[in-house]
């Protein structure tokens, strides 16, 4: 009998990375025009409403690059524990953090200077997510705890701390009952750049662009891909595991609490208990589709983020919401299927079946 099994490539084939992103996003768009006949949409036009939405005008990417930021950072916090094969499902809790951590410092220093007040701000996101990232650093890196648990069941332990707090002492008394905080001082917003874009997007931007950098050129982030790759190899090397461990998964979290932030001194301008708004875990799919590299996370990114535009777009036309959600799953699969391909190959093989191995 004939079968077929994946077999290791001995070279990955080139441009894999772009690759697997270009297949997945070809497959999606021939699968949800499928989609599209069947719901009685022309796929042609929603395709085009969806890209003239995302692309068309200067308030198109504008949107598109504010939706970007937080996919970018999300997805890089999670690409970093990635590199090491560690896994932080923890983002989105993680960005509560950030913003809770932001919202704090502005209550405390409320008269201060627009820029020292967006910096502070900025810093203490930084640390909010760092240090529930910690949490489960600490219990990977010394006791073995698997951190998928961990940094899971901490999602929901930080989104009832801010519901907490925005239901009870931060709450704003002009809110008419709504759950959230008062709104942030005026000087607290961050500088727009164009259209709906702030500078949020150079932060991103160079963060994303510094973190790749830095870890494709220094001997951290050689020993954090030979740590990924082998532990045995890497404790031969006489690298730290624990350590290791430590570093990345508090600088996953503290990234994560950037984007936090980022999202509250921009478009939010006070702490609500949605405030997250799913981009944490939206990150893991970005991640995903970049191969856990921070060199494509940008890139899938924006390509996610034009695709959420382009899916509110539709809306108006009539066009199921759904369809842009389907998209992104179908990008998901698509890319995954290429990117298993790329590093595997199918290969034929003759089985012996159990009528004939029982009679000989």
């Amino acid at each position: 009998m004939l079968g077929w099994h994946l077999a290791r490539r001995e070279q990955p084939l080139r441009g894999g990375q772009t690759r697997a992103v270009a297949t997945g996003m070809l497959l999606a768009l021939v699968a949800g025009a499928f989609l599209l006949v069947l719901s009685g949409e022309n796929p042609l036009d929603v395709y085009t409403t969806m890209a003239d939405a995302a692309f068309g005008s200067s308030r198109g990417w504008s949107t598109t690059l504010g939706r970007a930021v937080p996919l970018g950072l999300a997805g890089l916090a999670v690409a970093v524990a990635g590199s090491m094969g560690l896994w932080n499902i923890g983002a989105e809790g993680q960005i509560i953090a950030g913003a809770i951590f932001g919202a704090w410092v502005a209550r405390l220093l409320p008269d201060a200077n627009g820029f020292v007040l967006i910096t502070v701000m900025l810093i203490g996101s930084v640390l909010g997510g760092g240090l529930l990232a910690l949490i489960p650093a600490i219990t990977r890196a010394r006791l073995g705890v698997n951190e998928i648990i961990t940094t899971l069941m901490l999602n929901e332990i930080i989104i009832r701390v801010v519901r907490y707090l925005v239901n009870g002492p931060w709450k704003d008394p002009n809110s008419a009952g709504f759950p959230q905080a008062p709104p942030l001082p005026a000087q607290a917003a961050l500088p727009t750049l164009f259209g709906r874009a702030n500078i949020g997007v150079l932060i991103a931007a160079g963060v994303l662009a510094g973190f790749g950098f830095y870890a494709s050129r220094s001997k951290w982030g050689y020993e954090l891909r030979l740590a990924g790759s082998s532990e045995k190899t890497a404790e031969y090397a006489g690298i730290s595991l624990r350590r290791k461990i430590l570093t990345v998964l508090t600088l996953s979290g503290a990234i994560a609490g950037l984007a936090g932030g980022i999202e509250l001194t921009g478009s939010s301008s006070r702490l609500v208990e949605g405030v997250a708004n799913g981009w944490g875990f939206a990150g893991i799919i970005v991640a995903a589709l970049a191969l856990m590299r921070p060199s494509g996370v940008a890139a899938v990114a924006i390509a996610f983020g034009a695709v959420q535009v382009g899916g509110l777009a539709i809306q108006v036309s009539g066009v199921p919401a759904s369809i842009a959600n389907i998209l992104q799953a179908l990008i998901l699969f698509g890319a995954l299927i290429a990117g298993v391909f790329g590093q595997y190959r199918p290969v034929r093989t003759r089985t012996t079946s159990s009528v004939t191995a029982a009679a000989a």
